[in-house]
């Protein structure tokens, strides 16, 4: 029988699933309980409103997300120099590898819907916020100024380009030439 937390993380699994393959409006309690394999009151005993769950359906995306960039970049910066090319190609590296299942589509349906539902929105802004810090991390790493400024606009960037990524079926050389362009790097021949 799984514990209280392996059910909370079954329900928010299969919130995303749901919002990534079929959108907000498809989220119901009963969807979410049978994608779950969980009773429906546990869904309820879990989130008391369908705003929590979204909010903590959010924060679990971005937490997971946080974790794995923080490691890649520990691991990518440590002992030795990165230099810009190298920082924008691990990122185009990691956006390729990214997959556009339910579960990474899922955060741009909650980031638009953030911007209907103001009870929403400061979830969304501790996602962009722990963004902003994973960009601020790297960019002081390639030694940018003003790293910290930079950060959001890089962030903004990259969400960007991944939703026209997803949106048209385009590669993630635009986001790698993007990136270096911030950077101030000119192009490189081809």
């Amino acid at each position: 029988m799984p514990n209280t937390s392996q059910v909370r993380a079954r329900i928010i699994a299969a919130t995303l699933r749901i919002i990534g393959d079929d959108g907000i409006a498809a989220v119901t309690n009963r969807r979410i309980a049978k994608e779950a394999g969980v009773s429906l009151g546990s869904v309820t005993y879990h989130f008391a409103t369908q705003h929590d769950l979204l909010r903590e359906s959010l924060r679990s995306f971005v937490d997971q997300e946080t974790c794995r960039f923080t490691d890649l970049a520990t691991r990518y910066c440590a002992d030795r120099t990165t230099t810009p090319e190298q920082a924008a190609s691990l990122i185009g590296e990691v956006a390729a590898d990214t997959a556009f299942d339910s579960e990474h589509i899922a955060p741009f349906e909650l980031y638009i819907q953030a911007g209907r539902d103001p009870q929403l929105r400061a979830a969304a802004a501790e996602c962009f916020a722990a963004y902003d810090r994973l960009a601020a991390s790297l960019l002081g790493a390639i030694g940018t100024p003003d790293a910290e400024r930079r950060a959001g606009p890089t962030v903004a960037l990259i969400i960007g380009l991944q939703l026209r990524r997803l949106a048209t079926g385009t590669s993630t050389d635009d986001l790698v030439d993007a990136l270096l362009l911030l950077a101030g790097v000119p192009p490189q021949a081809t």
